[in-house]
């Protein structure tokens, strides 16, 4: 049987652990050939390993997302070789610090907004051509409910998910007549690093596996995913429309 993603490129970001790792295997287990994002090396050729066991492939792309110049050479690089891009996960994010506002350093505020959200502005501006060059591009964003939930001493990375699920929210209505899909997925509660470092007291294995979330973001990569300008809420299991913008 034919693989669901066989033969389809797949940019993913944050790719070394967590949700990013479990959606590396997952697009792989797919069919796609996964061209992995992360800053972390050791990380990545861990990720090519378990690629591998699943008899995929994958390009490791050491880059921190601050480096935008970077992403730009990486869209060069993937037009030259591919002239199209199927699949793009932003996945890559930082918590930043937990603190009020009055107390946040702007070079950690700056971190914030330049990964969780100009990183990802840079992604569209450098891949939109090669995601339209696709015959069905499709484009997942991780957002959090930090992003709508607003609770004291979140506020960079509460107000940068914001920001990005606007990001999202914008593409896709400018994309909305093409064959490019653009959505968000919110996990929840699962057993990351970002997670643990939110929530010291909480017991890991009582939150679900990046393993479950990653499944959801392959299935909205698939090119049958023909939803646009929603949101996958995986706390609540459904998704949730996204207003376009006035």
């Amino acid at each position: 049987m034919t693989s669901p993603l066989s033969g389809k490129i797949a940019l993913l970001t944050g790719a070394s652990r967590g949700i990013g790792f479990a959606t590396g295997v997952a697009l792989a287990r797919a069919g796609a050939h996964v061209v992995a994002v992360a800053r972390t090396v050791g990380g990545l050729e861990e990720l090519d390993d378990a690629v591998k066991a699943e008899g995929g492939t994958a390009t490791l792309v050491p880059l921190d997302l601050r480096d935008t110049d970077g992403i730009a050479r990486l869209a060069l690089a993937l037009n030259e070789r591919y002239q199209r891009l199927d699949v793009l996960v932003g996945n890559g994010g930082v918590l930043g610090p937990l603190s009020p506002l009055g107390h946040v350093e702007p070079k950690a505020w700056d971190e914030a907004v330049a990964v969780n959200v100009t990183a990802n502005f840079h992604l569209i501006l450098t891949m939109d051509p090669l995601l339209r060059a696709a015959d069905a591009g499709r484009v997942v964003f991780v957002t959090s409910g930090a992003g709508t939930n607003h609770r004291a001493y979140w506020g960079p990375y509460s107000v940068s998910k914001a920001a990005l699920n606007a990001l999202a929210r914008t593409y896709a209505a400018e994309t909305a007549t093409t064959n490019v899909r653009v959505n968000l997925l919110n996990p929840g509660a699962t057993r990351t690093r970002m997670r643990a470092a939110a929530m010291p007291g909480e017991d890991p294995m009582s939150v679900k596996a990046p393993e479950v979330v990653a499944e959801k973001i392959v299935a909205m990569c698939l090119p049958e995913f023909q939803e646009t300008g929603k949101l996958y809420d995986c706390t609540h299991g459904r998704l949730l429309t996204m207003q376009p913008p006035a």
